[in-house]
């Protein structure tokens, strides 16, 4: 074949272009999200041209502001209807702007504000050569142990990209409940990943199982992403399209118009099914639910504290919001095939959390094993296909993610000469020696278990009551008797804290700065006005409760 007769063919087939459209954007509904990534590029500016001295006070201002603007633009959004009346589909079909999408979002901003203030806490560990020293590696490409962490710790030099790094997190996890195509949410879960992975690896102390933490993390994000990412391309062969509203038509047999070149996949079911399973796979593994939990407990324990706490809250919410989506926007046609799957995952997890957490001894692996109890409480909610269903899931990810932060924050107090004190045994008698810390952690102990007059109990009857409406009545006999069982843990801490003998050699207790202290306060408040009124937060989750298409 003549080279001519190549070129003639890869000329003739295309049509002339007249003229490209440019994108409509609407940045104004994209505000919270284009604020908190604006706010990390600056932040990335600082750590180029401020002087290193300045550097801690300039990004903790540039990280508090952003994500107090940014949630300002959400409330702004929502009080002028974009939560019921005006919801729409933004930026070119590409991100949806609803109710579910703005209290998530909501959600993740307020979540991210109080993980800052426990990122910036520099009092918790003694003074190092006369500088204070925060949660964070002073140089992150230092060998551990090596001379150059020692000349690194003896500069005084801090570890300030964790601020950029946390914000570049969360405008991925804005971005990807609010994803109304797959494409969007892929990048989304990526652009939150990433800093996720490198945020694990910056412990000051304990580096080598902190990196160790953060490979793991990799390695299974990887694969789970690789997993989403093929569900992504068989789902496109399956529709022709990776909208959510056109792969929903298809799935519901409404589209009469078939693209030609997929004439022979569009409405293969085979690629539908196994496209759906792997991006659930994706989104479930980072829930956190069983069997695509293996990562979380050696992760939570590995991470420095305050990531463990941003993570375990943030990450949840926007995974959650994204679960939410795809099967009530995209797959309710294929209800009656993914209940059944969800129902075994919601079991598994929920038992599976809750008896795994028993035999824990390390307070952050405990922590762990309850939120991936928690994961499946929140499945229920799910399963439960209605819109008290969507409500119900709304508010527990809001009441959760509050007292997960305080929890994590409390953690960082108890202190030894290496560090932070997590193993159980170092908490017993914390009751006697620091009464306040321990009531602190004992309301959080209880905002888990689901005690009457806390957020956790609210949180858990708006899901079981969405699941038994919904007709999953047995879920809800199992999310009860993991209650009990998950009970019995949480007790198990505050019997230790109140009623044991502390110990001569004993961790202590240390003075926070006021960063911590809000972060622990806005916990205790959250959980107990959840606990205690809730009934505003339900109404509000119940006006965001719909999805746009």
């Amino acid at each position: 074949m003549s080279a001519t007769a190549v070129h003639s063919l890869w000329t003739v087939a295309a049509e002339p272009i007249d003229k490209i459209d440019a994108p409509k954007i609407e940045y104004g509904q994209l505000a919270p999200t284009l604020i908190v990534i604006g706010a990390a590029v600056i932040g990335v500016l600082i750590e180029a041209f401020v002087p290193r001295k300045s550097r801690y006070h300039a990004q903790l201002f540039v990280s508090v502001v952003a994500l107090a603007a940014a949630f300002a633009a959400v409330v702004a959004l929502a009080s002028g209807g974009y939560g019921t009346t005006k919801a729409r589909i933004a930026a070119m079909g590409a991100i949806a702007v609803d109710g579910p999408a703005l209290f998530l979002q909501g959600t993740i901003l307020l979540a991210g504000l109080v993980a800052i203030f426990t990122f910036a806490e520099r009092r918790l560990d003694p003074e190092a050569h006369g500088n204070r020293v925060d949660s964070f590696v002073a140089q992150a490409g230092a060998v551990p142990g090596g001379a150059g962490e020692q000349a690194a710790v003896k500069a005084g030099f801090t570890t300030t990209e964790v601020f950029p790094l946390a914000l570049f997190a969360i405008g991925g996890m804005l971005v990807f409940p609010a994803a109304n195509d797959l494409l969007t949410l892929f990048i989304a879960l990526e652009v939150f990943s990433l800093p996720l992975y490198l945020l694990c690896a910056l412990a000051r102390r304990k580096r080598l199982m902190s990196q160790e933490a953060a490979v793991k993390y990799f390695l299974l994000g990887a694969f789970a992403s690789a997993f989403t990412l093929f569900g992504i391309a068989l789902i496109y062969g399956y529709a022709g399209s990776v909208s959510y509203g056109t792969i929903a038509d298809v799935v519901d047999g409404t589209v009469k118009t078939v693209d030609p070149a997929l004439a022979n996949t569009m409405g293969n079911d085979a690629l539908l099914l196994i496209g759906a399973a792997m991006i659930l796979m994706g989104l479930l593994f980072k829930v956190g639910a069983v069997p695509f939990h293996m990562w979380t407990p050696d992760v939570y324990q590995g991470a420095p504290t305050p990531v463990t706490g941003f993570m375990a809250a943030a990450t949840k919410v926007a995974a959650f919001g994204a679960l939410l989506r795809l099967l009530y926007v995209v797959l309710p046609g294929l209800r009656w095939d993914w209940r059944p799957v969800m129902w075994g995952v919601a079991i598994i997890t929920m038992l599976g959390g809750a008896i795994v957490a028993i035999t824990q001894t390390d307070i952050k692996r405990l922590l762990a094993y309850s939120s991936i109890a928690h994961a499946g409480f929140i499945l229920a909610g799910v399963i439960a296909t209605t819109e008290e269903g969507v409500s119900s899931v709304l508010f527990y990810l809001g009441a959760y993610s509050f007292v997960t932060i305080g929890a994590f924050a409390v953690v960082t107090l108890v202190r030894d000469a290496g560090g932070e004190a997590t193993h159980l045994s170092k908490w017993a008698g914390l009751g006697r020696r620091s009464p306040l810390v321990a009531a602190v952690f004992a309301v959080f102990l209880l905002a888990f278990a689901g005690i009457p007059l806390t957020s956790g109990f609210s949180g858990k009857f708006a899901v079981f009551k969405a699941a038994a409406e919904g007709g999953a009545g047995a879920l809800v006999v199992v999310g009860v008797i993991s209650s009990a069982i998950a009970a019995f843990f949480y007790i198990r801490v505050i019997v230790l804290m109140f009623f044991s003998e502390p110990k001569a050699d004993g961790p202590s207790v240390a003075v926070p700065s006021p960063l911590t202290t809000a972060a622990i306060g806005i916990g205790v408040a959250v959980t107990l006005v959840l606990g205690v009124a809730p009934q505003y937060f339900l109404d509000l989750a119940n006006q965001a409760g719909v999805f746009v298409r």
